[in-house]
């Protein structure tokens, strides 16, 4: 493990699929040259494919270093370490399997440094789930893999925005499989993942944890499903025996309709899209996906590759920006109480 030292928090960037709209999105985003004020950012991809993108979308003021590994990144500049040095076929809002494992290339260079404690930080650009799936790439998607690089038992999908943080129980499921997937213990799992992010990664002292229901106005007693009264309501009990401030189940629609949400620093949903519909509604183009729940600090855009306007200069960067934003702050967050917590070590010792 690398036990570098460093005010400025590294943040390595995974290029994504480079037939969507990731590489324009972190582009636009590090021209801003301020952005070195507050970070170190280093993209996993190649030389080559950034030029090509910064001469196709017509980027100014992009200054950059090419590294050979993220232990020579210097603050003044973003850094770029060379994945693969081949030029590559670039086909602008086309899915392709060979454009999908240059994503995955990218995607485990990054991780490995994360993991070595090279960077403090991962921010992902979009991925083509389909594309990217080889022998060795067989994940539905990013929070899966680096779930399983981490080694962690569990980890959160948490859509967080100024308006709402919203965490989901089922991630990347067919419908037809959600209530077969949702459990007592699931629920306490995913809620006890989210209050301890809410206080590690984003200093909530005390957080009050809204639970959705999984059926039309929350089962309505039992006639419009069972779920929330033997399932549901239970992990709620549960949740609330260990300390955690936890309240529901409550009805999707009424919740957010009455501005509910706003009561609560977290929210649990069932479902995918029972809790990315509200939050990208509430903070489309701005808000991120976090995942909580790992050792390592991981986030991305609330999009995803916009094929459709892939490669012509329309793609907004202020998701990506914030998510870059946002994996600074949470790193700093935990530095502060890792620092603190061995303070803390420091002095039971010496009164010992």
């Amino acid at each position: 493990m690398n036990t570098r030292k460093s005010n400025k928090i590294k943040v390595g960037i995974s290029i994504g699929d480079q037939n969507g709209i990731g590489p324009e999105v972190i582009l636009k985003t590090l021209s801003d040259n301020r952005i070195n004020d507050i970070c170190i950012p280093i993209i996993y991809g190649s030389k080559k494919t950034i030029n090509y993108f910064i001469k196709k979308l017509s980027i100014q003021n992009f200054n950059y270093d090419i590294i050979s590994d993220a232990d020579k990144a210097k603050a003044k500049n973003t850094s770029i370490i060379n994945v693969w040095d081949e030029e590559l076929n670039i086909n602008e809002g086309v899915e392709e399997s060979e454009i999908g494992n240059y994503a995955a290339l990218s995607l485990k260079a990054a991780t490995a440094d994360l993991k070595d404690g090279k960077i403090d930080a991962i921010v992902t650009a979009p991925i083509n789930k389909n594309s990217i799936q080889s022998e060795e790439f067989t994940f539905p998607g990013h929070t899966e893999y680096l779930q399983a690089e981490d080694n962690a038992e569990d980890s959160l999908m948490l859509m967080i925005s100024e308006h709402a943080k919203i965490g989901v129980v089922t991630g990347h499921i067919p419908i037809k499989d959600v209530a077969n997937s949702i459990s007592s213990e699931a629920i306490l799992k995913k809620v006890t993942l989210l209050n301890k992010s809410l206080k590690e990664d984003f200093q909530v002292r005390k957080p009050k944890i809204a639970i959705l229901g999984l059926n039309p106005h929350a089962g309505d007693n039992g006639l419009l499903g069972k779920e929330e009264q033997e399932i549901i309501e239970p992990a709620i009990n549960q949740v609330k025996s260990i300390g955690i401030l936890a309240f529901g189940p409550f009805p999707a629609d009424g919740f957010f309709g009455s501005d509910n949400y706003k009561n609560f620093d977290g929210i649990i949903a069932m479902y995918h899209d029972q809790g990315l519909i509200p939050a990208k509604s509430l903070s489309f183009g701005g808000g991120i996906n976090y995942t909580a729940g790992l050792s390592f600090v991981r986030t991305s855009p609330d999009h995803g590759t916009a094929y459709s306007i892939a490669g012509q200069g329309a793609a907004n960067e202020g998701s990506f920006r914030n998510a870059l934003y946002q994996a600074v702050q949470i790193a700093k967050n935990r530095k502060m109480q890792s620092e603190l917590e061995e303070n803390v070590l420091q002095v039971n010792k010496s009164r010992s």
